[in-house]
């Protein structure tokens, strides 16, 4: 306290809600909180266990007691990031995986970026991997979008994220619903972004601003598989012109006949086409042209 009374001043919280999603990953979720904690922005951290069975839930009350959780009974996947930013009472929410955390100074420099820009959406970092600290595939893709950019752009204008590495704009996001509710964790960001710019929001990469991440190793490769290639057809069937949702759909069905993950996950999305066509809403011509800049880009 200072002579008159008043508290000292000091550096103020970052207007940004970091919210992380974990299931079963204590020793993970415990390590990326660490790394969280001891940013100098001191943001609000958010914890939303999709009902972990391993005590994540009250290891973080004993080790990080500052640390909000929210403890759902089932596993909600990328949805319960979406209930995470829901309970947060900043302008921002920058998520946050339970092997991921952001480096120092770049939540605040992500927020200065948000400030400035009031149409931006999302803003996407850097991903950096590993101990080695290499760039990840996406990152290098992002950063050398096609799409224009124009004056005073906050980066490269882009149209997807990786969740771990996004800075959002809350009220954007909570708007177009968040992440869906069926898509669980494996590609759900696509839809999701494809949302965010059709409702007029800017999508930027940063490079400024960097995430690390270490992939962890309890991962199920052929579950990943199963669920990346269901969620690519639901969001081509759910926004996609007639035209694209074919494409999608035949290079599936020939990847289903090599790859076992693939078909299991053909077979999943074909179960839930009825809800598919209730929620069918084609993407903005805007957003839509963008898309194919970039596959044409993409060869």
């Amino acid at each position: 306290m200072r002579e008159d009374g008043r508290a000292a001043a000091g550096p103020r919280p970052a207007p940004v809600t970091v919210v992380m999603a974990t299931l079963n990953r204590r020793a993970e979720a415990l390590n990326a909180l660490d790394h969280l904690l001891a940013l100098p922005e001191r943001p609000p951290i958010v914890v939303v266990d999709n009902g972990s069975s391993d005590g994540t839930v009250e290891a973080i009350h004993r080790a990080h007691p500052g640390v909000g959780t929210i403890a759902l009974a089932e596993n909600l996947g990328g949805m319960a990031r979406t209930i995470g930013a829901a309970s947060a009472t900043t302008r921002y929410v920058a998520f946050s995986d339970d092997d991921s955390w952001w480096a120092p100074g770049s939540i605040g420099r992500a927020t200065e970026l948000l400030d400035a820009h009031p149409r931006l959406g999302v803003l996407v970092a850097r991903v950096l991997v590993g101990e080695e600290q290499r760039l990840d595939p996406s990152s290098a893709t992002m950063r050398s979008s096609p799409l224009p950019r124009g004056d005073g752009a906050a980066g490269v204008p882009v149209l997807g994220f990786m969740a771990c590495a996004a800075a959002l704009r809350r009220a954007a996001f909570l708007d177009v619903g968040g992440f869906h509710r069926r898509f669980g964790i494996g590609g759900e960001e696509a839809l999701l972004a494809m949302d965010i710019a059709a409702a007029g929001w800017e999508l930027a990469y940063v490079d400024q601003v960097v995430v690390h991440h270490h992939p962890s190793r309890s991962r199920d490769p052929f579950g990943r598989r199963r669920i990346l290639a269901r969620n690519d057809l639901w969001t081509s069937w759910l926004r996609r012109p007639a035209r694209d949702v074919r494409r999608q759909t035949l290079r599936s069905a020939r990847a289903a006949t090599r790859d076992p993950a693939v078909r299991a996950g053909l077979l999943e999305a074909a179960r839930g086409l009825r809800w598919v066509v209730a929620e069918r809403r084609p993407l903005t011509a805007r957003v839509e042209a963008d898309l194919r800049r970039l596959a044409a880009d993409q060869g």
